[in-house]
């Protein structure tokens, strides 16, 4: 397979910074996004000038124009764009302050759409290329004490699901990666949580408060992920989704079979208000 091209956001850490390494180690190149770029000093020393580096908050607008142009300007042609920063936001809604909200839905869901609406012209002038969006299982199904983290999940699965449909007649594939748990700096690293109110003491949402705790057990492979997002490049065609890890597969698959059958429960209902009613066959 010949070398490719990578710009991956948030390589700092977690499932960034390993898919970085995996691919630099095979021969890629990689334009990454720090926050802090000496958090990776020594990749830019192993590996030189194949690891691009810049500066992002994904908060910052006009920033992430800016580098996602200057990293196809000085790189060329960029097979893979990866929307991997973000963080977790957990506590009940009504523990969260307004800036909390704000900030998370700048990062996770507006900071991931201007990368992917940054790219898109190079990928579409360029003729074609990949997209991925690096989500969770909580971007299909929840948990208590995650309102607005999967908010923001949802959301950017719901804008790139309707984005791979405007793009594909570009040559432009695009795949949502729904990761379960791994041994990454989320929980106790990236992840903030909302100031505690006594009034959810005993109630699901409070067992967020505990999710920096070490113990916590993690069912998926660092690196076993990592290359599992980066393989979805060399999927033809584009699958929308793709869920890693056996925990996202029984999220996921107990969600949207508890919607599927509560849709169906609601059939008659459903039907009822159908300008012209029809009887409903089942």
């Amino acid at each position: 397979m010949d070398a490719r091209t990578w710009l991956i956001t948030g390589v700092s850490s977690g499932f960034g910074r390993e898919m970085t390494q995996q691919l630099l180690r095979r021969g890629d190149r990689v334009a990454g996004t720090v926050r802090r770029t000496e958090a990776v000093d020594d990749l830019k020393a192993e590996y030189g000038d194949r690891l691009w580096l810049a500066r992002l908050d994904l908060t910052d607008a006009p920033a992430i124009r800016e580098v996602v142009d200057r990293a196809f300007a000085d790189l060329g042609r960029i097979d893979v764009v990866v929307n991997n920063a973000g963080y977790g936001l957990f506590g009940a809604a009504e523990e969260l302050t307004d800036e909390q909200i704000v900030h998370q839905l700048d990062t996770n869901l507006l900071g991931s759409i201007r990368v992917a609406r940054a790219a898109l012209p190079h990928l579409r002038r360029q003729g074609g290329g990949r997209l991925i969006q690096v989500s969770t299982y909580g971007g299909q199904a929840t948990n208590a004490g995650a309102s607005v983290y999967h908010a923001s999940k949802w959301g950017i699965e719901g804008f790139m699901e309707s984005t791979a449909k405007d793009v594909a007649p570009f040559g432009i594939g695009v795949t949502i990666v729904e990761p379960g748990s791994a041994r990454t700096r989320f929980r106790d690293g990236s992840s903030r949580l909302a100031a505690p109110m006594s009034a959810y003491d005993d109630s699901p949402a409070a067992l967020t408060r505990g999710i920096r705790d070490p113990a916590l057990p993690s069912v998926g492979d660092l690196a076993k992920t990592a290359a599992a997002i980066a393989g979805c490049a060399d999927l033809d065609p584009a699958p929308v989704r793709v869920a890693l890890g056996s925990d996202s597969y029984t999220h996921i698959h107990k969600a949207l079979t508890d919607r599927l059958a509560e849709l169906e429960a609601g059939r008659d209902r459903t039907f009822s208000t159908d300008a012209a009613c029809r009887t409903v066959r089942r």
